[in-house]
């Protein structure tokens, strides 16, 4: 335990040195890198561990040369554990995620908390953590990478002029700065989108840093709400029209 210790405790330094230097890695492939070597040691201590102490009781010569035919034994039966850790290497290999991204795989989203060489750690929105088998992995969807893309749908009702509310739009866009909710650039008001039953949709984009694209529409429909209530303009809502006919009255003196 100790050595394990003191060993992570050099990989963790030598990660720390800010060498300036063109090869040095991403800061995400840093933490992945950092997790897999610390998982690594790990491993390489215990299994000497075992072997030093059965060398204590026993000749393990012998032991270390029926491995080979021990492995064509369990070969078969371990081909999955193969898979997962040939599967782990080349996620790693070819950075396909890593430690801190936030990831679609299957039906698990989540952001990425640790790759080993057989699996990987996923924590979910609520606080879950799914272990997945790297040999499983076969479609990531990895929103980390690149910028995101928020796609906003604004409902102005038919009451309103429609140039007014384009105007308004324009200018409520105008008014965000760069960094707004992890804004990139300015939005772009993209137009009408729909004329729905009760109200005229306009749809806005925008770019933003990565998976800011949830939090930046959950600011954003909050600050417009508030900017068009102070121009007069209510988000519209459905209505319910009722009619009372009254006794004793014709429906054409209605």
């Amino acid at each position: 335990m100790i050595v394990v210790a003191i060993g992570k405790m050099i990989i963790r330094r030598m990660f720390t040195l800010k060498i300036k230097t063109p090869l040095r890695p991403s800061e995400r492939r840093e933490k992945t890198l950092l997790k897999l070597l610390e998982n690594t040691l790990a491993y390489v201590v215990y299994f000497s561990a075992i072997l030093a102490i059965l060398s204590e009781f026993m000749d393990i010569s012998g032991l270390l040369a029926s491995a080979g035919v021990l492995g064509l034994a369990v070969g078969f039966g371990a081909q999955s554990l193969v898979k997962d850790i040939i599967s782990g290497f080349f996620i790693i290999f070819e950075d396909q995620f890593s430690v801190g991204d936030y990831v679609e795989i299957g039906t698990t989203m989540g952001t990425v908390e640790e790759i080993g060489l057989r699996t990987t750690k996923i924590s979910a929105y609520g606080g879950e953590i799914h272990i997945l088998p790297n040999g499983n992995i076969t479609q990531v969807i990895n929103y980390s990478i690149n910028n995101s893309l928020a796609i906003i749908d604004v409902r102005i009702g038919y009451e309103v002029d429609i140039n007014r509310a384009e105007t308004l739009l324009e200018e409520f866009l105008t008014t965000l700065p760069i960094g707004y909710g992890g804004l990139i650039d300015r939005p772009t008001l993209i137009g009408v989108q729909d004329l729905a039953v009760s109200e005229i949709v306009f749809r806005v984009t925008a770019e933003t840093e990565p998976v800011m694209q949830w939090a930046f529409a959950r600011k954003f429909r909050k600050d417009l709400k508030v900017f068009l209530d102070k121009h007069g303009i209510e988000i519209p809502y459905p209505t319910i029209m009722t009619y009372q006919r009254k006794e004793g009255i014709s429906e054409d003196e209605q």
